[in-house]
């Protein structure tokens, strides 16, 4: 009698906690908004400060959004970083130079975060939990100047608050009745056990467990957690466990500094007690972190142009002390109240797009100045240059290319733009080939504008690999680098659309400015 098959093993079945987190996941993912969410959040974070690829996979994730680059490059011009002394700052490329990796990955969040606060129903709640976030993360900074691992002190403090921050967003009603759970007088367990007897899990498990179907950093899931009991008695070894402490921390700091101002001195002090083996200095370092950090993110909420609601927990951390003959801001009237939320909407709003001509004149003049100091790369400027060109002309992509000395061909090294890293595998051709337009360009070192591909006239032309590898693209403009007679490089170009790149006599003034300004980089760098 042959053997019976093994019976079949049963699915796991999963722990309440984790059947309600896919509960809550089901019906976010129900929302528009939140996959745009997560492909942001996690396209950010999923890039390393580490190496020089990770700098292009961070403006090429920034400059896929017009709206957020607008505004990331309004807030790095902002009076916050004008120590740089580096004039305007009209690329990502050159912000991240300046200013640092890891700020402006942090910034780049932080806008991406607040942008899906703007218009929704409960925006005072949300716009109290993200500047209570954006105030951790700055306390951890302030706390924790040394620490270099890779997520950084600013993403652990700031994220302890994701779950909070994600119930504001997509669970509004759960969120008011764990509000008003929390504040009655007998119930126990504070905010953990009223957001896991409303929601089926605690705030910071909806956190993790959104990080984790995010696909982000295993670091920074661990960071997330607020760690229990005592702190460790001389601080923590493992990097991850110190960032967890250090997030705890400036948490507590930030509900202080939010706290009405009696209560603000008792917080801190019992902070600096909790904390003492993880903060050097007690109090002291804590009053001078809060106040460090309350002005930056006063400065940063300004520079986002973010409003809150007079009277609010977050009004009372970012605005001025009134002065002492001025009314309290409850008297304000139910008109008043209206016309400021109404001016907070409207100042939210994006800035007009940049005239084309201007953020050309802009990057020419910022690569000048970076150019003029010391310690610019020559592959520095070449993104530089390429930004510009992808911004002010409105393009699909850009490529640059660089000759094959052994093979004598021209061949795609990095892009920028849509199928970014397809296109600059493709675009490649043999300079000594006959009839080819793009290596009779080349050859000639002249400029060559194809406006209109949809134009069988102008698409005869184009070589067969084009045809194969770029089909679809409208109009496309070639720029080569010749240095002794040779060409050395290309400037690749493309829009969508036929007629899409639109080029006066300034334009292209500017364009072969830009070109140029490659070129003298090369010969600087030898």
């Amino acid at each position: 009698m042959p053997d019976s098959a093994p019976p079949a093993a049963a699915d796991p079945v999963p722990s309440p906690r984790e059947a309600a987190l896919q509960a809550l996941l089901l019906r976010m993912r129900h929302r528009t908004d939140f996959p745009a969410l997560s492909e942001s959040v996690a396209s950010i974070l999923r890039t390393a400060a580490s190496d020089r690829e990770s700098l292009a996979d961070l403006t090429h994730e920034i400059l896929k959004d017009v709206a957020l680059t607008q505004k990331l490059l309004r807030l790095v011009n902002s009076v916050q970083f004008a120590h740089y002394g580096q004039g305007a700052i009209a690329t990502v490329s050159r912000a991240v130079s300046l200013v640092g990796f890891n700020t402006v990955r942090n910034m780049a969040l932080s806008l991406v975060m607040l942008d899906q606060m703007e218009d929704k129903v409960h925006a005072r709640q949300m716009q109290e939990e993200f500047v209570r976030a954006l105030m951790a993360g700055a306390v951890a900074t302030e706390l924790a100047p040394g620490v270099h691992d890779g997520e950084g002190a600013f993403l652990g403090a700031m994220f302890q608050n994701l779950g909070r921050m994600l119930g504001c967003f997509y669970f509004q009603d759960e969120t008011g009745r764990i509000a008003a759970l929390q504040d009655t007088p007998d119930f126990p367990g504070g905010e953990p056990a009223a957001s896991a007897q409303v929601l089926g899990l605690p705030y910071e498990d909806l956190g993790v467990g959104v990080a984790r179907a995010w696909g982000l950093p295993d670091a920074l899931q661990r960071a997330m957690r607020r760690p229990d009991g005592p702190p460790p008695p001389r601080g923590a070894d493992d990097p991850v466990e110190r960032l967890r402490w250090i997030g705890a921390a400036a948490n507590d700091v930030a509900l202080a500094a939010m706290a009405a101002a009696e209560d603000r001195p008792a917080l801190l002090r019992e902070a600096a007690r909790r904390y003492a083996a993880v903060v050097p200095g007690g109090l002291a370092t804590l009053e001078k972190a809060a106040q460090a950090a309350r002005e930056k993110t006063l400065r940063l909420t300004d520079a986002m142009q973010l409003q809150v609601e007079a009277g609010s927990a977050a009004a009372r951390l970012l605005q001025p002390e009134p002065a002492a003959d001025a009314p309290p801001p409850e008297s304000r009237t139910v008109e008043e109240k209206r016309r400021a939320l109404a001016a907070a909407r409207a100042a939210r709003h994006a800035p007009p797009p940049p005239v084309p001509a201007e953020v050309l004149a802009a990057g020419v003049q910022e690569i000048v100045d970076a150019m003029a100091g010391s310690g610019v790369r020559v592959d520095d400027v070449v993104r530089m240059v390429m930004e510009t060109m992808l911004r002010g002309l409105g393009l699909r992509r850009v490529v640059f290319c660089l000759r094959d000395a052994k093979t004598d061909t021209m061949a795609g090294r990095f892009a920028l733009g849509e199928g970014h890293q397809d296109a600059s595998r493709l675009l490649r051709f043999p300079l000594a080939a006959s009839g080819d337009l793009f290596a009779a360009v080349c050859r000639r070192g002249g400029d060559l504008l194809m406006a209109d591909l949809a134009d069988p006239a102008q698409a005869q032309r184009l070589p067969a690999w084009y045809r194969a590898a770029f089909a679809g693209t409208g109009a496309f403009v070639l720029l080569p680098l010749v240095a002794r007679g040779q060409p050395f490089a290309l400037l690749y170009a493309d829009h969508a659309k036929p007629d899409g790149i639109v080029l006066d006599e300034r334009g292209f003034a500017l364009l072969r400015t830009l070109r140029n300004q490659a070129l003298m980089a090369f010969r600087q760098g030898g």
